[in-house]
Parts: structure tokens; C-alpha cells; sequence
């Protein structure tokens, strides 16, 4: 895997996770995140921004029934790309792929992105079921 810039999916990508992911099926959004050194707002770093975003999606989560499931912090990298290691990786889980839709495509989560956006140097996210 090679993360880069990206912190949105492409319009692509997002297409063919609506058309391809089952509804009614329970989904686990993994969250590799690596911060910019400075958000762009003053003397905030991307981790603040990010916190802050964290911090503001709490009730739009808690609406879609989505649970954080494991978060932390990266400190080494045993296996990959050393230069770019990610900071930060957080597992949550939604009830269904629509659960995650509902919550994403409402206007209150387009302002609370803004912060996710300016406080990631990439962000991948990767959609997975539970094997077994």
C-alpha cells in the first residue's frame, strides 16, 4: 500500500464503494492518518486540528451507531515505508455501509471535516468485513 496526499476518496473510488460494499452488512472503517507538522491556522498543529474534528463527530457517531474500536498512536514501522510511517491508526465500526453513508453526507459533518482536512498530510481510510 502506498499512501499519499490523499485525504478524500475520489469521486471513483466512492462510486464504486456504494455500488460494490453489501448493504445490511457490518462495516469497519480503518483509519490510517498521518499529520502535517502545522495545520495552516496559526500555531495549531494537524494533530490538534484532528483531535478537534475527533471531538466534534462524537454525536454525529453516536447517531450512526458507530464504535471506535481500537485507536493509536504508531511508533515504529517494522515493514513499509519508513520515510511516510502514518501517526495515527483508528478501527471503527458501523452497523452497515449506510449507517456510514447517512453520517458522511450530511451538511453538519461537511463543516466538521474541514478540520479533518487541514490536519491530515493523508488520511486512507479501507472498508472491511469481519472474517468469521
Amino acid at each position: 500500500m502506498n499512501l499519499t496526499n490523499q485525504v478524500v476518496p475520489s469521486k471513483e473510488a466512492f462510486v464504486k464503494f456504494i455500488k460494490e460494499y453489501p448493504s445490511n452488512t457490518p462495516i469497519t472503517m480503518i483509519n490510517v492518518l498521518k499529520f502535517k507538522e502545522k495545520s495552516g491556522r496559526g500555531a495549531e498543529s494537524g494533530k490538534q486540528a484532528y483531535l478537534k474534528y475527533s471531538k466534534n463527530m462524537e454525536p454525529l457517531m453516536k447517531a450512526a451507531e458507530a464504535k471506535v474500536v481500537w485507536m493509536g498512536n504508531l511508533t515504529h514501522t517494522l515493514i513499509g515505508d519508513y520515510e511516510t510511517q502514518a501517526d495515527m491508526v483508528i478501527i471503527v465500526s458501523y452497523p452497515s455501509k449506510d449507517h456510514f453513508l447517512a453520517m458522511t453526507s450530511t451538511p453538519e459533518y461537511e463543516e466538521i471535516s474541514k478540520d479533518r482536512k487541514v490536519a491530515l498530510e493523508y488520511g486512507g481510510l479501507m472498508a472491511s468485513t469481519t472474517i468469521g
